[in-house]
């Protein structure tokens, strides 16, 4: 298991669609009862859970757990703290997307503009 201060690369994630609470342990570093803590304090991360109440966890949870686990071992936030930072990089990210569509959609106004005043 990597401990906060080990500098070791976690592995790379395979390919697969859907990962157990073990699997993600061993891709993320960090054992199974602080992934079941971590789903209490961060809304982000919702593992699908099915047949007696087992997680399974998606590639999108598994980078975010990675995200979360630097935040509070590598650079030393609290549990509030990284909760805070992983929102607002949420709500930045939202804002990006918007402002891409925005201008995705101005561009193909204008184009549509051109073929109108032809």
């Amino acid at each position: 298991m990597l401990e906060p201060g080990n500098n070791r690369e976690l592995p790379p994630i395979p390919g697969k669609r859907y990962f157990t609470i073990g699997e993600v342990s061993e891709l993320c570093g960090v054992k199974p009862h602080v992934l079941r803590y971590w789903e209490q304090e961060f809304p982000q991360l919702k593992p699908v859970k099915r047949r007696g109440n087992r997680r399974y966890y998606q590639r999108q949870d598994v980078l975010i757990i990675r995200q979360i686990r630097s935040l509070l071992y590598d650079e030393g936030f609290t549990i509030g703290g990284a909760r805070q930072r992983l929102t607002g990089e949420e709500a930045r990210e939202d804002l990006n997307q918007s402002q891409q569509i925005i201008r995705q959609v101005r561009t193909e106004l204008e184009e549509i503009l051109k073929i109108l005043r032809r």
